[in-house]
């Protein structure tokens, strides 16, 4: 049941982030490997972003890849959050007083989010490419055109074959474990300070889940916006076979190189979608998660 609160916690937050997520991934594509002088922008901001692609490709486009991104909401909170509930019923994030080890809660936050990540990643490509295919004046980034989430599954292996489901794993791997461990790790240590020492303790559960999940998601968008770049252009720019030579060899030629030619702005281009979805994702997700476990428990 672990698994399966965390997936579904996973699944309602995605359905409400998706067009903030379409409007990251666009941001992050676009001018890749550019002087800010050396394109025109085709998305201006979020609002605008939102507005063009909804007038271009229609009002469903913003919610482009929804279905690989419920699945990928599921697949990778479910194991994620599912080892890191086992672990703190387990006890193996508390020291032996009882109370939250920041240490020991970090390092099975990691752990089951680099879990999550692998097991996701295949889905993570699909999404990533299914979010960036646009009409051509809007487009930006490599192309990739798919039918669906089956077509692209197919696509993919016959184009590029079984490596090519894992392309930019290290780096989503590496993000979610870095991301994760702050998240879970500020979000139990959060309840618990503001519970014994933030005046919370006659509080419901779940509005202390509420102000510490808005503490957590705070702390995670300040250090994964690059890493989530990163992330987002390696998925998106295929194999060598496919689209010629490849861009970036892995996550750290992928920010070196951004940062070499795009300046430190450009490390943390969609920095602003990426907040604005990771902070309700980050609060609904916890906040649905804590509500199924507490739940759980009751039954």
């Amino acid at each position: 049941m672990e698994f399966i609160t965390g997936g579904l916690a996973g699944v309602g937050a995605t359905i409400i982030t998706n067009p903030i997520d379409i409007v990251k991934t666009r941001l992050q594509l676009q001018g890749e490997l550019r002087a800010k002088s050396e394109h025109t922008a085709r998305y201006r901001g979020i609002l605008h972003a939102l507005y063009v692609i909804a007038r271009t490709d229609g009002a469903f486009a913003l919610q482009k890849g929804l279905c690989p991104a419920i699945v990928q909401g599921f697949t990778i909170n479910s194991v994620r959050l599912g080892i890191y509930h086992i672990a703190e019923v387990q006890g193996w994030i508390h020291n032996e007083k009882g109370e939250i080890s920041i240490g020991k809660a970090a390092f099975w936050a990691s752990v089951s989010g680099y879990t999550g990540a692998v097991v996701g990643t295949p889905v993570s490509v699909i999404k990533t490419r299914m979010q960036a295919a646009a009409h051509p004046s809007i487009a930006v980034g490599r192309q990739h055109k798919y039918n669906g989430m089956l077509h692209g599954f197919k696509t993919i292996y016959k184009t590029e074959g079984i490596k090519g489901y894992f392309a930019g794993m290290n780096a989503i791997s590496t993000r979610i474990a870095i991301g994760s461990g702050a998240q879970l790790t500020t979000f139990s240590a959060a309840k618990e300070w503001l519970v014994t020492h933030g005046g919370f303790e006659n509080q419901p559960p779940i509005i202390v889940a509420f102000v510490a999940s808005l503490i957590s998601g705070a702390i995670v968008v300040s250090i994964e916006t690059p890493l989530d770049l990163a992330n987002t252009r390696l998925f998106n720019q295929g194999s060598a076979a496919t689209q010629g030579a490849l861009l970036y060899t892995g996550i750290f030629d992928c920010l070196r190189k951004t940062y070499k030619i795009e300046g430190l702005r450009g490390l943390y281009k969609g920095v602003w979608p990426l907040y604005i979805r990771m902070a309700p994702f980050t609060t609904v997700s916890l906040l649905l998660w804590d509500i199924l476990n507490n739940m759980l428990v009751e039954k």
